[in-house]
């Protein structure tokens, strides 16, 4: 199996791999469990770092607080989802407030978010599209954000059925209106700014 740069399978004693497997990995790792394989990938990038903050910061006072916006949801920023079996860590989840009214104070989440976004990176994209993705549709996840800060791209996908509907991809600086969150004209441009 050819893995992007940086994505490792990481070898462990047993398969498959168990919640002790993905302690044991190196500080500068993190790890997710599918399908019993332990998958390790750097810390994100900079760039990644810098998407991921802005658009917590754009979704978070209108629909966090209820500043600007109809509030009604819960986000957690790189926080271990325990779905079925399986470890993964999305860059940014949100609940609505209706399913989760607080944030538990647990080291994994069990209850499947309302939407995720995943960053993507050269070493994660396979990975977010793919396995990541099944396990989302598996586990009812209605709405994915999949940003990518090289090309300057939002893609927004809706569950239908068993599989994700792309609903669309914007580019640049766009201004957008994206579901869930659709109350709000996002800026595109502010995911990229330097």
């Amino acid at each position: 199996m050819s893995l992007p740069p940086g994505l490792l399978v990481w070898k462990t004693t047993q398969l498959p791999a168990t919640y002790a497997d993905l302690e044991a990995l190196p500080p500068d790792k993190i790890g997710e469990l599918i399908g019993g394989v332990l998958y390790a990938s750097p810390r994100p990038s900079m760039l990644q770092s810098a998407a991921t903050g802005d658009l917590l910061g754009e979704l978070y006072h209108p629909f966090f607080k209820g500043r600007g916006g109809p509030g009604g949801w819960l986000f957690l920023f790189m926080s271990e989802l325990h779905l079925g079996g399986d470890v993964l860590v999305p860059d940014v989840a949100g609940w609505r407030r209706e399913r989760m009214p607080r944030i538990p104070d647990a080291q994994g989440m069990t209850v499947a978010p309302d939407w995720v976004c995943e960053v993507l990176s050269p070493s994660t994209a396979a990975l977010d599209r793919d396995k990541k993705l099944t396990v989302y549709a598996r586990e009812g996840i209605r709405h994915v954000w999949l940003v990518d800060p090289r090309p300057r791209t939002l893609e927004v996908l809706r569950l239908e059925g068993a599989h994700y509907l792309r609903l669309a991809t914007w580019a640049g600086e766009a201004t957008v209106r994206a579901e869930p969150f659709d109350a709000l004209a996002l800026e595109l441009r502010v995911l990229w700014e330097d």
